[in-house]
């Protein structure tokens, strides 16, 4: 199930928030759980009982650590390792044994040595962001930032709670300890959670999803006879594609969360408006930036260590961001690639880059992270190099100006057009702006604003629903993560 679905909408969401506003409040956690639990196992049945199993260890082995004075050093970190290589050697297992597989195999042909016969694992839904939420929780519980969860349905709710199950935002749980005891349900706060659901609705369904239909045919298209324009409109497409998909899910998270009193972190900062790579990842998946910055950086020095040793762990950091993506070349590449960018920014220093002017410094910052878009969005590494080579292909502009209809208006037409206009436009537009019309707060400032924000959240579930009664494609691209 996921949130884009009519399914959700008119059934799921209705009945949950009935049963749980209907609820006293001391049961309010409990109904939170069950709907988390059903939500998941909706999706993914066999896992669920994973879920709450590795759910259950990690609990344990929390209170253990918990238990041992701060002064037992070495057995504390003795249980830590423990804890951190069950949920390390789970990840691997499901996400990346059978890329390692492939790797073993593809090394016995070329040495003529036969294969190894593999099953194919399959890969839990959001198995990622769950992972790393238990790994902060152990970590901070080893460092003293939080105590542990009260009891097992706390923790359980911290790990299930199905807004933030799937894809994130990673929450960390001494930002959400005092909610789960303790949080304000009221109106303005629900009505605020509404119109940010539906924000990020809108953002996925009517932007996201055509564009990223688009860029789909266009990656799929013969790499050898692609035309340089179209290359260029599907890497668009897929970069705005991927922006709205995955930031509109965080809006959905979000607002769903506030519907029911959570406050979460943001997870993105209008990214495309950044005018270094540096500034990037501090708008884009905010909550994975600062997980690896707290959770490996600084642990491997941080900016403590030599210059070049800090260039090196930053480059590494996003070396492992990249393999944490996707089993995959590509996002290995990827990773490299922005760790490579970042470094060089950290070489050339912050005061040289501040002297560039806005304009050229934020569309040079977008032209490199779309080159990066095509590590992550072609299907092999072997197809991205040859994405590359089609996006300076300047012989095919003769076949396009011979035969203008090549791939128009099958794949790339006037609703394409469209859509990818209003997509630069929100993309780019300036913070100022947002600010000062006060769109960046989570309730209206003036009543007039008020009535416009019902009636534009009234048309966009009008809009969405109309959009996925009448279509199949609706893929959320960070599930697969």
């Amino acid at each position: 199930m996921v949130f884009s679905s009519l399914l959700f909408l008119y059934a799921f969401l209705p009945v949950f928030l009935a049963l749980y506003y209907l609820a006293p409040l001391q049961y309010r956690n409990a109904v939170a759980l069950a709907g988390s639990l059903l939500f998941y196992t909706w999706g993914e049945p066999v896992f669920a009982a994973i879920l709450i199993g590795v759910s259950v260890f990690g609990y344990l082995v929390s209170l253990w650590l918990a238990r041992l004075p701060m002064e037992a050093r070495a057995a504390r970190r003795g249980v830590l390792a423990l804890g951190l290589t069950f949920y390390l050697g789970l990840l691997l297992w499901f996400k990346y044994s059978n890329f390692f597989a492939a790797q073993l195999n593809g090394v016995l042909g070329w040495l003529q040595h036969g294969s190894v016969v593999w099953t194919a694992v399959a890969l839990p839904l959001g198995i990622s962001f769950f992972t790393f939420q238990k790994i902060s929780y152990l970590v901070d519980v080893y460092r003293g930032t939080n105590r542990p969860a009260r009891n097992l349905l706390d923790y359980l709710l911290f790990v299930a709670l199905f807004p933030q199950l799937i894809a994130g935002p990673i929450i960390r749980y001494h930002d959400i300890a005092a909610q789960i005891e303790q949080r304000d349900h009221s109106w303005a706060k629900f009505l605020s959670g509404a119109w940010r659901f539906l924000l990020g609705l809108t953002r996925k369904v009517l932007i996201a999803n055509p564009l990223g239909a688009v860029a789909d045919r266009v990656f799929a298209h013969d790499l050898g006879t692609l035309p340089m324009p179209y290359a260029w409109i599907g890497l668009l497409c897929y970069a705005f594609q991927i922006y709205f998909d995955f930031s509109g899910y965080s809006d959905m998270a979000i607002g769903l969360g506030r519907m029911m009193g959570f406050e979460f972190t943001e997870n993105f900062e209008r990214p495309y408006t950044a005018r270094s790579i540096t500034e990037f990842w501090r708008r884009w998946h905010i909550s994975l930036s600062t997980f690896m910055r707290d959770y490996l950086y600084i642990p491997l020095g941080g900016n403590r260590v030599a210059p070049w040793r800090a260039k090196f762990n930053l480059w590494f950091v996003f070396l492992v961001s990249g393999f944490w993506h996707g089993a995959s070349w590509n996002f290995v590449c990827w990773g490299a690639y922005h760790g490579t960018l970042l470094s060089l920014e950290r070489a050339l220093g912050r005061p040289r880059l501040a002297r560039l002017p806005a304009l050229p410094a934020t569309l040079l910052t977008f032209a490199l992270v779309l080159a990066g878009w095509v590590f992550f969005r072609a299907a092999t590494l072997t197809d991205a190099l040859a994405y590359f080579g089609r996006l300076f292909a300047w012989s095919s502009w003769p076949d396009v100006l011979a035969n203008p209809e090549l791939l128009w208006p099958d794949v790339i037409g006037r609703r394409t057009w469209c859509v990818l206009g209003f997509a630069a436009f929100f993309s780019f537009i300036p913070e100022t702006w947002w600010r000062r019309r006060g769109w960046d707060e989570a309730l209206p400032a003036t009543r007039s604003q008020a009535v416009l924000r019902i009636l534009l959240g009234a048309a966009g579930l009008f809009l969405a629903s109309a959009a996925l009664a009448n279509q199949s494609y609706n893929p959320f691209i960070y599930f697969r993560f």
